[in-house]
Order: structure tokens, then C-alpha cells, then sequence
């Protein structure tokens, strides 16, 4: 019998936005792959899913992923879950999945949230072209030039960021572009207290000065010349 790996998307914050065939996997698989198991565990006890769960995270995905490929060999079906959205986006994965597409088992998307699609469809800006950067270095000359390289790109750009950095890194944007690009700020996609952010740099930055929390995703317009 051969294994199986289902990347399952989670929602960003409301929990009705999940698909059924999301709920059936996760009822179904043998174990649940989660980035923090106390969050996922919400989710299945909203929707009384009795799971296992084991953590896999940016700090034991490196030493744990062969471990996993021997469990699927051996015919488990196992999901992989962020805390919200779609693994893999800026989330941990990277080196499990290269590993079980090499163990030549099965592997499947179960399509759901993403924050960057969701921010993309609320800026309000140009979306026939994207860059996506992840999260940007925090500091020294590779910060210096992400920022650079956004200031020069013709697609829109879109990034995240920590709520204790982002008005920062919007200023910092500011010595690199135009001050009539528009910058979007879309904070807590999909919650409670859901906001979204639009103008110039300074205008956002503005903005931001009492300081925010939460999840935050930057969308920064392309440039308006082709470099």
C-alpha cells in the first residue's frame, strides 16, 4: 500500500471558510502535520475532528522529514496544515515535500485560503502580474536590496510582515520610490477586527504610527516604467 500526503488548506481566521473536502481529509488521515498543534486543535474541535496531531515547524522539519517519508512508505496517509491559509506559503514544507515527491508516494492539494490571493483581491491593484517575496530580510544589504528591487519592479510586489516592523519597513520603502505609488496594507484578512490600509507611503506610514497586531501582508504597486 502506498502513502499519502494531502497539503491541506486551513482558514486564515474565519473558521467557515474551510471546504468539505477539507473536513473529510482531515477526519480521515492517520496523523495531522501542523505548525502548532494548540492552534490546529481548534479547528478540529469546532468541527469535532478526533486527529492525531504532531508538530512539524521551521525548527525540527530539517531533522524530522526522512522520518516521515519511512512512516508513509509504510501506507499512512498524513496531512499537512499551517496555522492559516495554504502550507508552504512563507509556512514550513520545504523540505518535506521535495522529500516524499523523491520517495516517488502520493501526494495531493487541497485547495483553500491564501492570504496572498485574499490581499491581492483587496488592494485593489494591478493582479495580470505579481512578485511575492515572502518575508523580507530584516536588516543589513540584502534588506536594502528587496527594497530596491521593489522600488524597480513593474509587477505588483506583495510581502509580509511582522506588525512590529511594518511601519518601518514602510518608511524605509519610502527612500526608494515614488511618493505616488500606492501601498496596501491588509491586516487580519478575514477576522473580527479585518482592515485594510490604502494611499502613499507616507499616508500609510501615518496611518501606522499608534502601531497595529495581527497578521499583515504589504501590496505595493508596480513601478509605472518598465526598468
Amino acid at each position: 500500500m502506498t502513502g499519502k500526503l494531502s497539503i491541506v488548506g486551513t482558514p486564515l481566521g474565519n473558521l467557515e471558510d474551510i471546504t468539505l473536502r477539507a473536513l473529510r481529509v482531515l477526519g480521515e488521515v492517520d496523523l495531522i502535520l501542523a505548525e502548532d498543534t494548540r492552534h490546529t486543535q481548534k479547528l478540529l474541535n469546532h468541527y469535532e475532528i478526533k486527529a492525531r496531531l504532531r508538530s512539524l515547524h521551521a525548527h525540527n522539519e530539517g531533522r524530522t522529514a526522512d522520518a516521515i517519508v519511512e512512516e508513509l512508505r509504510s501506507g499512512k496517509h498524513y496531512a499537512l496544515v499551517s496555522d492559516a491559509g495554504m502550507p508552504l506559503i512563507s509556512d514550513p514544507g520545504a523540505s518535506l515535500i521535495p522529500r516524499v515527491i523523491e520517495a516517488g508516494l502520493a501526494l495531493e492539494v487541497i485547495p483553500g485560503p491564501s492570504a496572498l490571493t485574499t490581499a491581492i483581491a483587496l488592494s485593489g491593484l494591478r493582479s495580470d502580474g505579481l512578485r511575492f517575496l515572502g518575508f523580507l530580510p530584516r536588516s543589513g544589504s540584502r534588506r536594502k536590496t528587496a527594497l530596491a528591487e521593489i522600488a524597480n519592479e513593474y509587477l505588483t510586489s506583495v510581502f509580509f510582515e511582522s506588525p512590529h516592523r511594518v511601519q518601518k519597513t514602510i518608511e524605509e520603502l519610502g527612500a526608494f520610490i515614488e511618493e505616488d505609488r500606492q501601498v496596501v496594507i491588509a491586516r487580519e484578512m478575514t477576522k473580527r477586527f479585518e482592515e485594510v490600509i490604502r494611499g502613499t507611503v507616507s499616508e500609510v506610514s501615518a496611518a501606522l504610527a499608534g502601531g497595529v497586531r495581527g497578521e499583515i501582508t504589504v501590496i505595493v504597486e508596480g513601478s509605472k516604467v518598465r526598468r
